[in-house]
């Protein structure tokens, strides 16, 4: 039994899902059962290739503890999406401009922050939507690194459908209660909405943004205190995430959300190094538990029927010929001797 795996959701996750996105709550994956049907209408479509054009479909995957009490539970979720921005729907950010000042009369030097609203109708690949359970955050499989890696994973079975510059949006600071200081200051003045409400009907239409926010430079230093603090930084909640995503590779690209202020971190697609370590190949032999190799890798398999994709880590080892896996790992996930993976390496 593979105590954990990870699966493309389904429809019937819909309940299960809500639960965890009460945990995160953002605009990827709200926490309003009406979204969560419909994210999980859209990844089903994109799964099964319903969607014919690739740049519209929407991946979730669901993290599956197959040892809980009662039954198998979904304690985790990660998304990838194909192409953030589109001519209906751009990807809409601010630009983070130092720009620096100075006055010989006064002999006195300025260095300002300042902010312009930025649209692309041909935008990366977005991941995100990552949500561990509370409850699973520090169990010792590392479970939540599993449920990060296996969007890269993926994007490499299926290069093709994805763009060559990948994103990541970053959580800033927040207040307990949700607020955004960034957002109160700033966006709230020009659409009249709260950020809660700007951020969900975002989801849906992006239209009120261009039509009501300012065009040209905003100098973050007209801003509160408490809102020039939030712009670029990582909130403590997504610290470690941040730190991932500089080791394979990411960069802060002086961008940052026009709701709250958090940081855009993005890599070229084939320059991820967990992109790069990921490749096809051959399962040549099936071993006990006993016998199993010292080093783990991360599996992926498309299926042909629901859940359409399923993914699992097992100690393995590889030669020119192919893979050494766990017998018992690759029973659960249906592999078999001369079977074809792909596998993600893990260090």
């Amino acid at each position: 039994m593979l105590s954990y795996e990870i699966r493309g959701a389904l429809p019937s996750d819909e309940d299960a899902l809500l639960q965890v996105a009460h945990y995160l709550n953002t605009v990827n994956l709200p926490d309003d059962r009406e979204s969560i049907r419909g994210i999980l209408d859209q990844a089903q479509k994109s799964f099964t290739q319903q969607i014919k054009d690739p740049k519209r479909r929407e991946y979730v995957f669901v993290l599956i503890d197959n040892n809980a009490k009662g039954g198998p539970r979904l304690i985790g979720t990660s998304m990838v999406i194909a192409q953030l921005g589109r001519r209906d729907a751009p990807y809409i950010y601010l630009d983070v401009i130092d720009e620096e000042r100075y006055s010989a009369t006064l002999d006195r030097h300025f260095k300002h922050t300042a902010l312009s609203i930025g649209y692309s109708y041909n935008g990366p690949t977005e991941i995100g939507g990552l949500i561990l359970h509370p409850e699973y955050r520090k169990v010792p499989e590392r479970i939540g690194l599993f449920l990060s890696y296996v969007r890269f994973l993926f994007i490499k079975m299926h290069r093709e459908s994805f763009r060559d510059e990948v994103l990541a949006e970053l959580l800033p600071p927040l207040e307990a209660d949700g607020t955004s200081h960034l957002w109160d200051a700033l966006g709230r003045h020009f659409t009249g909405l709260t950020y809660a409400e700007a951020d969900l009907l975002s989801k849906k239409n992006k239209e009120f943004i261009r039509g009501l926010f300012p065009e040209g430079t905003i100098y973050a230093s007209l801003l509160p205190k408490q809102a020039q603090d939030v712009i670029g930084k990582v909130g403590a909640q997504t610290r470690g995430v941040e730190k991932m995503l500089r080791r394979i590779g990411f960069r802060y690209a002086e961008r940052v959300d026009p709701f709250d202020g958090g940081p855009h971190f993005t890599a070229p697609t084939d320059e991820v190094s967990l992109v790069q370590k990921t490749h096809r190949t051959k399962v040549v032999r099936l071993v006990s538990q006993e016998e199993r190799p010292k080093h783990r890798a991360l599996l992926g398999l498309d299926l042909d029927e629901a859940p359409y994709f399923r993914a699992g880590w097992t100690y393995w080892s590889e030669t020119d010929e192919g893979g050494t896996m766990e017998a018992a790992v690759a029973e659960h996930l249906g592999i078999g001797v001369g079977d074809d993976v792909w596998a993600l390496p893990l260090e």
